[in-house]
């Protein structure tokens, strides 16, 4: 037998295994990958979706387009119809728009003013700091669901009122995050170097500390999508949001509750897409984090 005949009949060396605990490791990784990546395309499909809402609902959310409590898969009514003859599936669209831009105000507001008090905390240390963070403490110290409950009905109940209620209790969450982290990138020897160098103080805040947290901002605003719609959901159900007929999701909730034994549909749909958005906007927000640390 020749070595080259040797060679073809004797069999192949298995993994070592560090190699076989590595490819598994690599297995989960792509499949926590593509998990990760499935979630961001679904709030995307969600998101799209109820931007076109104008555009894909069959009906107006606010007038009578049919009978009385159809069930679903009627004919022109594929959810069905509510107590007053409204179409359930337009009104499902407009109010996930509705409670998706909420979400995006509010959150936008938040990184805005809390992002601009943290900036300041953790780059001025000393007397600045220590009034921004006690003033910060004082609204984290409250408790935040009744705080907007109270600021929504003072208001009126109206849209803007809850999104100025949900807005007023957001904003310490990010005052106080990114705080942290500027007060972590202030210590770092590239900003020691800078400040020795002369760099103004403003120069040093907008090209160094900024691009340094606007990561963490970014993963805290995708995580906090889930929590703003159920938020946001919770005072219209109790209806310090807009007055009806409005297409909010929690009012729908509510108003069909009266009529779950006679209309199952009414109220349930409603609640399943809160909960809908809810979930893939938090895993959708556990995806841009580990892809933004690079998982």
């Amino acid at each position: 037998m020749t070595t080259a005949d040797l060679a073809v009949t004797l069999p192949a060396p298995r993994p070592g295994r560090a190699a076989r605990r590595w490819a598994r490791v690599t297995a989960v990784r792509q499949r926590a990958l593509g998990v990760d990546l499935l979630a961001i395309g679904l709030l995307v499909v969600i998101v799209l979706v109820a931007l076109a809402a104008p555009v894909l609902a069959p009906h107006s959310p606010i007038l009578r387009s049919g009978e009385a409590f159809l069930p679903p898969w009627s004919p022109g009514h594929l959810l069905g119809t509510d107590a007053l003859g409204y179409d359930i599936l337009s009104r499902l669209l407009y109010g996930m728009r509705s409670s998706l831009v909420a979400a995006a105000v509010v959150i936008a507001s938040g990184v805005l003013v809390g992002g601009l008090v943290g900036l300041l905390a953790g780059a001025l240390p000393g007397w600045v700091d220590s009034l921004l963070m006690r003033t910060t403490d004082l609204f984290l110290a409250l408790p935040g669901l009744v705080i907007a409950m109270a600021v929504a009905a003072a208001l009126g109940a109206s849209f803007t009122s809850a999104l100025i209620g949900v807005a007023v209790v957001w904003w310490p969450l990010y005052a106080r995050l990114v705080r942290g982290e500027v007060r972590a990138w202030a210590v770092r020897p590239h900003l020691e170097a800078a400040r020795l160098a002369g760099t103004p103080w403003g120069l040093r805040v907008t090209r160094h500390l900024l691009p340094g947290v606007r990561s963490t901002v970014v993963v805290a605003a995708s995580l906090d999508v889930g929590g703003l719609v159920v938020a946001l959901s919770g005072l219209s159900f109790i209806g310090l949001s807009s007055p009806a007929p409005a297409p909010e999701l929690g009012a729908m909730a509510a108003q069909g509750m009266a009529y779950l034994l006679q209309a199952w549909w009414v109220p349930i749909f409603p609640g399943l897409a809160v909960l809908l958005v809810a979930l893939v906007a938090n895993l959708a927000g556990d995806g841009v984090r580990d892809l933004m640390r690079g998982r």
